[in-house]
């Protein structure tokens, strides 16, 4: 199998505007060589699958080491390794050897996470997408890097671990033989896998509308300083998704207009299919992250309201005590009226003090008469109940 390397290896260009999000993707040290495996030490060893069907039959059986896919690729079925875990190097350097994938192509898909793209080489063509998922408690959204190397008779896939595997479903197909999958070649192949990476967005995307509404309910109810956060993350999360989304359809748009000998024509009207469900994708993040803006405009403005009602509710206890006040600070000077007939003569009054507090009721009652005719208690009430 003769390797001629013509590694044009795209990378899509983001929107000029668009800033850079908490994402940290690879790069590499100054100081490693080009195409050196960087493996994490917690990294799971690979677990190695193999799937060979016709349109007759499939047969899967668990490998230990890349050698055992000999046999298979000297026939005429379709195989497909499937590779979960990148922990062992020399897993991987035998791989690149029986495979003859470059190095700086295996650094791609060991080198964890990249950027969606995709790697035209003479004879393979490697798709870097991610595909997304959040957890029960919708509070973190996980993501996890899948490389799919096609060649001309095989076609390999590499998972970082055995946790969530969104392959399943191909997988139930070949078992089954639903569909035409078992009839076509391995582009249909391949099709089909990055169609249900990229159909797993769409459940992803549900969740995060749900979220949505339940934070609108909270910001207009009862806003917080937990609601901010929430908010915040859910933009985070949200710009992380269209950073995704935007990569992943560029990289397909460029596979439909340069094509590849290793893709029919027929197979490539499917991947014409894949870059309408990014198109779709992405439209939905867009106006995902519009409301989330959206949601903290609200979340100000219901802060900001909040905050008058309550100065509101200030001003009126502020406004009938200071007619109050001023009674009682009046008649507490204590003048002596026997020095002076106008040094308060109502100090000497039998009920001087009985009539200074039914003057002091009378004026508490007259201003909330006043305040209630203009309509200050009717938000002020909400305001009550909310606190409470």
């Amino acid at each position: 199998m003769a390797h001629s390397l013509k590694s044009e290896s795209y990378t899509p260009e983001l929107p000029p505007e668009e800033e850079e999000s908490h994402v940290e993707y690879y790069y590499d040290d100054p100081e490693d060589l080009p195409g050196t495996l960087d493996l994490k030490p917690d990294a799971l060893p690979p677990e190695m699958s193999l799937i060979d069907y016709t349109e007759n039959k499939a047969t899967r059986i668990q490998i230990s080491n890349p050698q055992a896919c000999i046999p298979y690729l000297k026939s005429d079925s379709i195989s497909w390794i499937n590779v979960i875990g990148l922990g062992n190097q020399t897993s991987w350097q035998q791989m690149a050897k029986l495979f003859q994938i470059h190095p700086l192509t295996l650094a791609d898909v060991v080198n964890v996470p990249q950027r969606p793209k995709i790697i035209h080489d003479k004879n393979q063509i490697i798709i870097i997408t991610l595909m997304v998922r959040i957890s029960s408690d919708l509070e973190e959204l996980k993501k996890e890097q899948v490389s799919i190397i096609l060649g001309e008779k095989y076609l390999i896939t590499v998972q970082e671990n055995p946790e969530h595997d969104c392959l399943k479903p191909v997988r139930e197909r070949i078992k089954k033989n639903q569909g035409i999958i078992r009839k076509k070649k391995v582009d249909y192949l391949a099709y089909s896998l990055l169609d249900t990476i990229i159909d797993g967005f769409f459940p992803v995307l549900e969740e995060y509308g749900e979220k949505i509404e339940l934070l609108e309910d909270e910001v207009v109810i009862n806003p917080n300083h937990q609601t901010m956060q929430k908010i915040y993350q859910l933009r985070r999360e949200l710009l992380t998704l269209r950073r995704t989304i935007w990569s992943l359809r560029d990289a397909i748009n460029i596979l439909i207009r340069d094509g590849s000998n290793l893709i029919n024509p027929d197979v490539l009207v499917y991947f014409r299919d894949c870059y309408e469900h990014t198109i779709q994708l992405r439209d939905i993040v867009e106006s995902y992250r519009d409301l989330a803006s959206d949601l903290m405009n609200i979340y100000l403005s219901s802060v900001s309201n909040k905050m008058n009602e309550v100065m509101k509710l200030l001003t009126v206890i502020s406004s009938i005590f200071i007619p109050l006040t001023f009674i009682a600070g009046v008649y507490g000077m204590n003048f002596n009226p026997e020095k002076s007939p106008l040094n308060m003569p109502e100090l000497d009054w039998y009920y001087g003090y009985p009539l200074c507090l039914f003057i002091m009721f009378l004026t508490a009652i007259c201003l909330i008469y006043f305040f209630w005719q203009k309509g200050w208690f009717n938000n002020l009430s909400t305001t009550l109940k909310k606190d409470d």
